[in-house]
């Protein structure tokens, strides 16, 4: 169940990272963290790897709010899947 969320997450991604409106830093982060979720480690820590780069893409300012919602979005669901996988609680 979670791995096929994973995969919708992924093609999220892939609107952001082939959107030529969005600057090419932020795409570039936004491909390093959806390469993250495609490696073979344990979940959590693909999770945890993506989630950390783009919370610190969601704020530059150069972004354009439509990417900035989608990033949202993107964080949202990771998140989701974090806290069900750990039983409810998100891990500190």
């Amino acid at each position: 169940m979670s791995e096929e969320r994973v995969r919708e997450i992924i093609a999220l991604m892939d609107l952001v990272v082939e959107d030529t409106s969005v600057p090419k830093n932020i795409r570039k982060v936004v491909d390093e963290s959806r390469g993250a979720l495609k490696t073979h480690d344990e979940l959590s820590t693909r999770l945890s790897t993506a989630v950390q780069s783009l919370v610190g893409v969601s704020e530059d300012i150069n972004m354009p709010m439509h990417a900035r919602t989608q990033i949202w979005t993107i964080l949202s669901a990771l998140e989701s899947i974090k806290t069900d996988e750990t039983g409810g609680a998100a891990p500190e």
